[in-house]
């Protein structure tokens, strides 16, 4: 991350309270009450006083989180619905789209924000930026560059009642209530009104399937409207779908360019693309422009009626209106497409009335940044392209996203869990992320802020390289070994070109990634293709212990932005678990004499860091002998990532790395000093961090100082040290993974309950994780936390897969997602017998072992392996924790099969 440092030296002096409103909006308590002498002077409460039965509470499986019109909950939130790679378009909690980031600008998140900022003198008022947090406590809502809409004509008994899908406040007529439903990638938004004879659904998406990077990199959003007649009558239903044509929409100028809407038709395809195109006599060019492209508006049913100018004064008649091939207007004129489904509805029936809304804007470049062109152009020419794709092949596009929605919350975990966990994802449909048309991924740290991909960030982000891993390992190879790689010593510059220098942790954390990238695949190539540089890499991180006691101490860049010195406990660990994934591909290489020297390095890294950097509570940062505390540093306190390398090596599937108790001993510390149920008192009296939660919302402080040290962060007073003031959730999604991994599972829900309840709708977009700018890309370590909650461990070269849940194991579900395919997991455990399933939903699943946890540690009598009713036979091993089965050849499980283990 990155942080202004003359916005810095301004910045709020206290961030408690934004407006009554806000405080309105808190969650109802779950701790407390306190005395003053609990969180009196800043202090964070040892004693979190939190409510036992909210925290049973936790482990409920729940409903679907549904945000409601009548509690005013739908204005902020901003769901990613295009795909992934493609820009930003958010969809609105009452079912339209905004924000409309595609046009290639590339602006940091919001504009600036006046704000209250203090909770004594709610007047006050400071300017902050995006990378500050402003859309935090002033979050983004209504901005609707371009008219796009839907309606809905219902005729039946000789009434008819037209209306918007759209909230509108105290506007008699309109919807009794709309209720969205947060499962991202698929929306569903319920319009309710008992004096309709129609039960009226929208499912909103971009297709999104696991595995499948392409499909779900289409710029494109489709609109399933299920509407049933709940009478006894028959009932005329006509849907109505506009959009404004806004290409060009910086460029565009009345004297030189014309836009135009045009129909265009084919079998199951019906639409209105909207484009702009220089005039005859131009004086300016508009075609090789940023902005310069087209949208598309399509109908999939052959009923549709095109418009190519529509008004927005809608009538009985604008549902049947027919405009002419083509219309031209200038780009200060307001020009609207839009088309028209209509259906018969008898008593008791129900249709699907379907729509897709693209764009094509292929003009893409970074200052500094190799690569140009989005990647969709490869395979469209326009967005018209695009939306005739998704018609022909709109049944199984629709059916896989949807298949995977379906497996996704298909689970014994709590609806709430899966979709905080997961919906970070979203990310990736955000100009967070990008795809230059040569293949190459290309991503900030949040929308449009710090350059790079950056190593130090994106280390943290799970989720990519488990749902899309070919994305990751493409730019593993093609950025990290490639043109960030330096070839004589093993550096790995930690933002691409854009900066030509290491960072350690980034550098550890891409080894980790590395390894994982390996686990991910299907076979071993990439790691045989990759192992000289990969060799080199790990052998870097090695060199920067310059003392040679395992405990890397070369100052350095890391991700909180400053150059520490000494041996710095968090970043030790990390290297530790860096150089045990080396080993590790060492022997897939049998490479032993390189093995060695990891292991070498691990073992004494280990003992020396568990023997010097821990004080009995947490683990330290010890500077060095000549500098002492001159620079920043976290030195004698108690660090959010102290054991980040612990963290990783369970991710991985490396194993222990650090002493179990001491581990624990660590986090717990980690639970006592830094974790409040009510971050208020502490940033009220510990001023200058960014306000990434506020008074009344709890969250783990990223720093404190328990033994109360006069000089605890170093004699240097850096601009960094606001940071450690903060609650940035992907540092406390890391945390959180890593409680789960050691079965302190209270503490990891309670931990991600938190950080959701912060992203309610009422207070913000439940989509948009901020830390440094908007859709920040470590908040995907949230996906690690739901990998730790399942046990699940793969290695897919090896055909090895492991799942040991951490609660509900008598009767458990859950997704996965492996390097060719992704189905459920279950598993029942009743009075000694056990039956575990493996189910395909989707590709196919190649295995040679299977690890389980010998959960009740009884003899085993008899096991059974089937898929169908094919036997297997299989071989056994069993320990006091684990039942290990082989096969001697691989088997594979394929989409609709199912894999059987009972066991007696």
């Amino acid at each position: 991350m990155t942080f202004n440092r003359i916005r810095r030296r301004s910045f709020l002096k206290q961030t408690t309270i934004l407006s009554a409103a806000f405080m309105a909006a808190r969650m109802p308590a779950v701790a407390g009450p306190f005395a003053p002498g609990e969180t009196g002077n800043g202090k964070i409460p040892a004693d979190k006083k939190l409510d036992p039965e909210w925290v049973k509470s936790l482990y409920r499986r729940g409903t679907v989180t549904t945000y409601l019109q009548s509690k005013n909950e739908l204005q902020y939130i901003g769901m990613p619905a295009g795909g992934i790679n493609c820009g930003t378009v958010y969809l609105r909690g009452d079912g339209r789209l905004w924000l409309w980031d595609i046009f290639n600008k590339n602006q940091e998140g919001i504009e600036s924000k006046e704000v209250a900022t203090d909770s004594e003198v709610l007047g006050s008022k400071r300017k902050i930026l995006p990378r500050d947090g402003s859309a935090y406590i002033a979050p983004a809502k209504n901005i609707y560059p371009l008219e796009q809409g839907f309606a809905i004509k219902i005729v039946w008994d000789g009434k008819t009642v037209i209306r918007k899908f759209e909230e509108k406040d105290a506007v008699a007529g309109m919807w009794t209530e709309i209720a969205f439903e947060a499962t991202y990638p698929v929306a569903t938004i319920r319009y309710i009104d008992d004096t309709l004879p129609v039960e009226i659904s929208l499912q909103v998406y971009s297709p999104f399937i696991a595995l499948d990077e392409q499909h779900s990199g289409l710029p494109a959003t489709i609109f399933s409207f299920h509407v049933t007649n709940k009478t006894t009558t028959p009932v005329a239903i006509s849907v109505l779908g506009w959009l404004e044509n806004k290409a060009g929409i910086f460029s565009a100028q009345a004297d030189s360019q014309e836009r135009f809407n045009k129909s265009r038709s084919a079998k199951g395809f019906y639409a209105v693309e909207a484009g702009v195109r220089n005039k005859k006599n131009f004086t300016t060019d508009i075609m090789n422009q940023p902005d310069y492209g087209s949208l598309c508006i399509a109908s999939l049913h052959e009923t549709a009626k095109l418009i190519t100018d529509v008004s927005l004064q809608l009538s009985e008649d604008s549902f049947d209106q027919v405009a002419g091939n083509e219309t031209v207007k200038a780009p200060d004129e307001k020009l609207i497409g839009a088309v028209s489904n209509h259906h018969q509805l008898l008593p008791g029936k129900h249709i699907m009335s379907n729509f897709a809304i693209t764009w094509h804007f292929p003009h893409f470049s970074l200052k500094g940044i190799d690569g140009d062109g989005r990647y969709y152009q490869n395979k469209f020419t326009s967005a018209g392209s695009v939306a005739q794709y998704i018609a022909q092949h709109f049944k199984k596009l629709s059916a896989q996203t949807k298949r995977w929605k379906n497996t996704w919350y298909d689970s014994t975990l709590p609806w709430w869990f899966l979709e905080r966990t997961f919906s970070n994802i979203s990310t990736l449909a955000t100009t967070t992320c990008h795809r230059f048309s040569s293949g190459r991924f290309y991503a900030w740290e949040g929308v449009g802020c710090c350059p790079g991909t950056c190593t130090h960030v994106w280390q943290y982000a799970q989720a990519v390289g488990r749902i899309f891993p070919a994305l990751e390992r493409d730019t593993r190879e093609r950025v990290d070994l490639g043109l960030a790689f330096a070839d004589d010593t093993g550096m790995i510059w930690y933002r691409g070109e854009a900066a030509k220098q290491p960072a350690i942790d980034g550098q550890a954390g891409t080894v980790l990634r590395i390894y994982r990238e390996h686990q991910m695949s299907a076979d071993n190539q990439f790691l045989r293709r990759n192992w000289a540089k990969i060799k080199k890499a790990v052998q870097f991180v090695i060199n920067q212990d310059k003392n040679k006691d395992g405990m890397e101490d070369t100052p350095m860049e890391n991700t909180l932005d400053a150059v520490w010195k000494g041996e710095i406990a968090w970043i030790v660990g990390l290297c530790i678990a860096a150089v045990k994934a080396g080993e590790k591909m060492a022997d897939e290489m049998n490479d032993i004499p390189f093995s060695q020297v990891c292991r070498a390095y691990v073992d004494k890294g280990r003992k020396n860091m568990e023997d010097k950097l821990f004080n009995g509570e947490y683990f330290i940062h010890r500077p060095n002998e000549q500098d002492g505390k001159k620079s920043i540093g976290s030195y004698n306190t108690c660090h959010i990532d102290q054991v980040y390398g612990q963290s990783w090596a369970f991710q991985a599937g490396l194993g222990r790395i650090l002493d179990e108790a001491k581990t624990k001993t660590a986090l717990t510390s980690l639970w006592k000093y830094n974790f409040t149920p009510d971050v208020g008192p502490y940033i009220k009296e510990h001023t200058g961090g960014r306000p990434y939660a506020l008074a009344g919302e709890g969250g783990m402080i990223m720093n404190t100082n328990p033994k109360n040290d006069s000089n605890p962060y170093g004699e240097n007073k850096a601009w960094q040290l606001g940071y450690f003031n903060e609650c940035m959730s992907g540092f406390e999604h890391q945390v959180a993974s890593h409680l789960m991994a050691e079965g302190m599972t209270d503490e990891a829900l309670v931990l991600t309950r938190m950080i959701h309840d912060r992203y309610h709708a009422f207070k913000r977009n439940p989509f948009n994780e901020i830390e440094c700018s908007d859709h920040y890309a470590r908040a995907m370590a949230s996906y690690g936390t739901f990998i730790t909650a399942c046990g699940f461990e793969y290695h897919g070269p090896k055909g090895f897969i492991r799942f040991a849940p951490k609660w509900d194991k008598e009767n458990f579900k859950a997704p996965f997602v492996t390097a060719g395919g992704w189905g459920s997991y279950s598993q029942q455990i009743q009075n000694g017998k056990q039956v575990h399933r493996m189910n395909i939903k989707y590709g196919a699943l190649r295995l040679q072992q299977i690890s389980l946890p010998s959960t009740d540690r009884q003899v085993i009598k008899a096991i059974v392996i089937k898929i169908g009713a094919q036997k297997i036979p299989f071989t056994l091993r069993q320990d006091e924790n684990d039942i290990l089965l082989g096969f001697a050849r691989p088997i594979h499980i394929r989409t609709n099969q199912t894999l059987t283990i009972r066991i007696h």
